[in-house]
């Protein structure tokens, strides 16, 4: 079992390891995250890898296509890592973008020596690119699931604009463990699209609140859908992604059927809850209307009270 949230109370004197990771960019991100001078990315912007499909609807390119992918150092030790740039396109998945992300994971499994951080920030797949980018998110979970069977952690870290939504969260869902911040928001589906397939009965895209309290980092953290809960800044992200790799669990038959078994007892527990306020109650949260008001340390106090107990597979 992973442990739960961390207290990221060390102090961090460089301002840009403080800085915001929510407002950051995905080369602020990476640059700041790992050690100093350490980062050498792979298919630079000087080789302009972009989308073939884009130009055919006259829409802007990018020269990395949204995905930052390389190497670089995290505390010393050697790491493999990707990022999203979710002020291109909101970090969409495209052919390009998610061949960058196959082929770093695929050389992860192949060496299967050295963690992967994955800093997500998606909406989904791109609409200009539908075909292609259903099949990049297909390709990046089986390489995805291939790294973890070969004994390698694959460490995904939430907190961007863009959340973590469609593919996105469905790749962030297979990751060996997950790190997730306040501005995080982590689901399947977004707001507006629950919204227009549902209707506004079932969820209103335009309270906020709802959004935050049903998709936002604290009710993943305290539902066992993040194992950490990190401060929105990068030297908080930093120290959790460095404990994740630490303790991120092996994966096998019995690590699945045991999640397996722990999400049919949270539905279980929870399939009658209406809102993420009855989930927090039954929780033993004794105001849980406070929760969203809650300060980073004493949220982390709180969900270190009341997490999910069993988090086995993850």
């Amino acid at each position: 079992m992973i442990a739960a949230a961390l207290d990221n109370s060390k102090d961090q004197n460089d301002a840009a390891s403080t800085s915001s990771w929510y407002e950051a960019s995905a080369r602020q991100r990476v640059e700041n995250l790992l050690d100093a001078n350490s980062f050498n990315e792979f298919i630079g912007p000087e080789l302009r890898e972009t989308s073939p499909h884009l130009p055919l609807f006259d829409l802007p390119e990018q020269f990395d296509d949204g995905m930052i992918v390389g190497y670089g150092r995290l505390g010393g030790k050697p790491v493999l890592i990707a990022a999203q740039e979710g002020r291109f396109m909101g970090g969409a998945f495209g052919e390009i973008h998610g061949a960058k992300l196959t082929g770093l994971l695929r050389a992860a499994r192949d060496i299967a020596s050295l963690p992967v951080l994955i800093l997500f920030d998606t909406g989904g797949v791109r609409l200009q690119e539908a075909n292609a980018g259903e099949l990049a998110i297909a390709e990046i979970i089986r390489a995805l699931i291939e790294t973890r069977l070969a004994g390698v952690p694959v460490v995904g870290l939430v907190g961007g604009r863009s959340g973590c939504y469609g593919g996105g969260g469905l790749i962030a869902g297979c990751c060996s463990a997950l790190a997730v911040s306040e501005q995080g928001r982590i689901g399947v589906s977004g707001p507006e699209v629950i919204e227009t397939n549902r209707g506004v009965e079932e969820f209103d895209s335009k309270d906020r609140a709802l959004v935050w309290r049903t998709m936002g980092g604290k009710h993943r953290r305290l539902i066992g859908g993040a194992e950490v809960f990190a401060d929105d800044t990068v030297a908080s992200f930093r120290d959790a992604a460095s404990y994740l790799i630490e303790h991120a669990p092996s994966m096998n038959l019995s690590t699945l059927e045991s999640e397996q078994f722990r999400l049919a007892q949270r539905i279980e527990r929870f399939g009658t809850c209406a809102d993420a306020l009855d989930i927090w109650r039954s929780l033993g949260a004794a105001e849980p209307q406070s929760i969203p008001a809650l300060s980073y340390r004493e949220f982390v106090a709180l969900a270190n009270d009341l997490q999910e107990p069993r988090h086995d597979a993850r």
